[in-house]
């Protein structure tokens, strides 16, 4: 007897513990569940922890709360300016509504399927109406900001809110990007060519400044030196005058001691004069007066 109340004893205890755990479910904290009852759905859990459901009629389904990476394939997108473009983008986006999420795409795959679809849209239609400039340097931002809003107002319709849109590489295809090489390299080399030849033209135009001043300079420095010498010239005459005026004979005397001291130098000096020439007058006679046979 007491066997058989041991077994079912355990029996209640193994069918109860059974009960609890098909009643039971964990909701992680990066996930938020739909209950389903009977296939239609009975509630939306978004908080963490331990919930019940109804063993065998109701059923969970998980949905990921965090941000969901989508990289979009690169495509060719025709700018306003004719260029071809080759784009390559991703988007950030999370499920915001549980509910309408699994009622419109069901799960992940078919929600990439759709944005997939929208964003590759919405940058056709941005991206048309802007030029190969803009787009690469001066509004990418504000085109990024325009693509993510569209795409936006779009995945709400699917329980979705995007939370990024980047154009992470924007070029031109390998044929025009290498005529827009060339044509960039033919460009620069003639503005190379232009600044040679104003480069050269400015150089021209210092040296001949440059030579002109200096001809001025030297013309100015030997007017200057001309007019110093000869004020020197004049002062030096008047200082001799001077002088010849207050002493004749010692002045006469004085200019043959310099005659005979830059006419009679050491070496090889030779002079033919006659020695009853004037200029040998203080050798025979230091007053300088003429030799008496000179005068006759």
């Amino acid at each position: 007897m007491n066997s058989t109340v041991r077994l079912i004893s355990m029996i209640v205890l193994g069918a109860v513990a059974l009960m609890a755990s098909l009643s039971a479910f964990v909701v992680q904290q990066t996930q938020q569940a739909l209950v389903l009852r009977l296939g239609a759905i009975n509630r939306v859990v978004t908080d963490p922890g331990l919930k019940f459901k109804v063993p065998f009629i109701d059923s969970v389904i998980t949905i990921d709360k965090r941000v969901l990476d989508l990289d979009l394939p690169v495509q060719e997108v025709l700018a306003s300016d004719q260029n071809r473009l080759s784009v390559d983008a991703f988007a950030r986006y999370r499920i915001a509504n549980a509910l309408l999420f699994f009622q419109t795409v069901n799960n992940i795959n078919g929600a990439n399927a759709q944005m997939n679809r929208i964003a590759n849209s919405s940058i056709r239609n941005v991206l048309a109406d802007a030029t190969y400039a803009s787009i690469v340097r001066t509004d990418r931002a504000a085109l990024m900001n325009r693509i993510q809003d569209d795409v936006n107002r779009q995945a709400r319709a699917f329980g979705i809110e995007i939370v990024d849109v980047r154009l992470t590489r924007v070029d031109l295809p390998a044929a025009n990007s290498q005529a827009v090489f060339q044509r960039m390299q033919t460009e620069r080399q003639r503005e190379a060519a232009d600044l040679r030849a104003n480069g050269s033209q400015t150089s021209q135009e210092i040296r001949a400044r440059a030579d002109r001043d200096v001809q001025v300079l030297l013309g100015e420095a030997g007017r200057k030196s001309d007019e110093t010498r000869g004020q020197g010239d004049a002062e030096r005459n008047r200082i001799f005058a001077a002088a010849f005026s207050k002493d004749p004979e010692f002045f006469s005397f004085y200019r043959s001691m310099q005659a005979y001291e830059s006419g009679l130098k050491a070496g090889e000096t030779r002079m033919v004069l006659s020695p009853n020439s004037d200029f040998f007058r203080f050798f025979n006679d230091p007053q300088g007066r003429p030799r008496a046979d000179a005068k006759k």
